[in-house]
This record gives C-alpha cells, structure tokens and sequence, in this order.
C-alpha cells in the first residue's frame, strides 16, 4: 500500500469501505538517479497471487485513443507471441523474482485486463481527496483485483503535482450477501499531467522544472500525458504486485517506503544519470524514445526495476 507522495495518509472511511491504508513510494517527483543502498527487505507480508484482474476507471473526458495507450499497456503484461524484443511482458518478469524470496510457498501472478468503466460527467466533481478516489476504485471488482482510476487533465487530486503523481493502495469492504465476509482489493490512481505538472509527472517527455535541463523525449505513443501516465501505473504496478498492503518488499520507513521501481528514480536505460533518462531506442520514422513494445504494435518507456536476485536497478535496454 504505497504511493508517490511524501507523506503517510490515514483515513478511517464509513459506509462500505472499513480500512484505507495508504503510505508514501511509488514514483517520485525528484527523478534523481540513485543506486539502492540496501537490498529490499522482506517484511513477510503476502503478494498479490494467482488470477488478478486490472479494471479500469476512467474520471474525466479521455479520448478513445487515449484509453487505447493504457489498455494496451495492460494487456501488452502477459507475455504474447505478438510483442517483439525488448516486450512489457519481458519487463514485467522481473517482478517474479520477489516471489520465491518469500517465507511461504512460491506463488505467481497472472494479470488480466478486466472492466473499463467510464465516468465522463465528472460525478464527484474535479477536486479529489483521498477518500473521493477510493470510492471510485470501489466501482470495480473488489475480489481479485486491481482497480485503476484515471483522472482527467482538468481534474484536481489533493498532493496531485506538489507532492506525488499517482497512488497506491488497498482498501476492505464488506460483500452485501455474505454475513461477516469482507473482500480486501488493491487500487492505484494516476492522474494526466499534461496540463498541471507535465515537468514533473510526464518526464522524461517534457522538460523538467528543476535540476539538468536536457531536452525533452518524443513520447512513443505521441501523447506527453498519457505515455507519462504509463510511466507512473507501470511504476504503481509493480509496487502493488510486491508490496500490496504494507508489509511485503520495501526499504526504509514504512511510511516512505522505496519499491521495486521507486528504489530506481530516473533510470530507464543503461548508463543513466540525473537529467539523462539512459540509452534508449528509438524508432526510425517519428523520433520516439521507447523500450519497451507492446500489444497492437505499441511502444512504451517502461522504469527501471529494483532486481532482488542482483540487487540492482535492472533495465531492458
């Protein structure tokens, strides 16, 4: 339960929600290049296993082939005859190191894509809290899943830009038809950049607000906010899968935890360094700095991964 932001948030919620835990990790808005000074401890707490379903809230106006870059991503996770060298898919497996590094017995994850529901009249208004976003994660499926919301370009999130790009967390309701039954369900929310904070949530794509000033990447996908969202849910993935509710693979305070991809801020390709996102490819005909491909032949920039069997910031270029 993490989030890129700097501070712990703890709110006690009524109605169906019982527990909302969220503490600070993810993606931070200082892409500083660091080298992890310890091994990421395991805190024997479960990771998410077995068959779990991404469900996707859209809040806010998204055009249809913008929900494509996001829905593709997901689906591009589960390895496919269809992606080429270097894939999301071959990305994401190093996640699957933390799993027999556990106490218990060794499980894996498989993720799918599930529901998108889109909620495009705005119906909690364009200023969120915490507690706002919760209840929207609670629209989708609450067993087995992962529940993503997205929040527009106009919609405003508490810490949103002066502290933290997006979120992750778990939250506990109870099933209506089941006495004493009570599901526990992970969430992450991103938000777009575009328009509030694109130099700092949308780097390397955009040109940042402070520290080196090189210039900005062609984003592979054309779109500065939503390739930056990729970014930000990609990083938000990966800490949900390893450290789901608090107490799985993190180093440092719990309340500011480093995770598998926040442990390697600004690291996207080999020979990186603060303001120089890393040697990347590049694709021949628009320009674009990618890599990592997808489903549907997409493009992505996808961070570096804190690797447990190297203890070291692992890229795919």
């Amino acid at each position: 339960m993490a989030c890129t932001t700097f501070t712990t948030l703890l709110l006690q919620l009524l109605l169906v929600v019982s527990l909302f835990h969220v503490s600070s990790a993810g993606r931070k808005l200082d892409e500083f290049v660091q080298d992890p000074s310890s091994v990421l401890k395991y805190h024997k707490g479960p990771l998410l296993s077995g068959k779990i379903t991404i469900n996707l809230i859209w809040y806010g106006k998204f055009k249809p082939s913008q929900r494509a870059i996001i829905s593709d991503f997901v689906q591009s996770l589960y390895p496919s005859k269809s992606q080429t060298t270097p894939s999301v898919s071959s990305w994401w497996k190093t996640t699957e190191k933390y799993y027999p590094l556990t106490s218990k017995k060794p499980t894996s994850l498989h993720l799918t894509m599930g529901r998108q529901i889109l909620d495009e009249n705005y119906s909690l208004g364009k200023t969120l809290n915490n507690r706002k976003i919760v209840r929207l994660a609670g629209r989708g499926d609450q067993k087995n899943a992962i529940n993503v919301v997205l929040t527009a370009s106009d919609v405003l999130v508490d810490g949103f830009c002066s502290s933290r790009c997006g979120t992750h967390g778990s939250s506990s309701t109870k099933n209506a038809h089941i006495k004493n039954k009570i599901y526990k369900f992970a969430y992450i929310w991103v938000g777009n950049s575009e328009v509030q904070c694109p130099g700092q949530c949308a780097w390397p794509f955009h040109q940042p607000i402070y520290g080196p000033q090189g210039a900005p990447l062609v984003a592979p996908n054309n779109d500065v906010g939503l390739d930056g969202m990729v970014i930000n849910l990609a990083s938000l993935l990966a800490g949900t899968a390893t450290n789901p509710f608090g107490n799985g693979y993190y180093q440092g305070s719990a309340d500011a935890p480093l995770e598998a991809a926040s442990a390697c801020p600004g690291i996207y390709g080999k020979n990186a360094y603060p303001g120089y996102a890393g040697d990347l490819l590049v694709d021949s005909s628009s320009g674009a700095s990618y890599n990592a491909n997808g489903a549907n032949g997409r493009k992505y920039l996808l961070p570096a991964l804190f690797d447990p069997s190297t203890s070291s910031c692992s890229t795919l270029v």
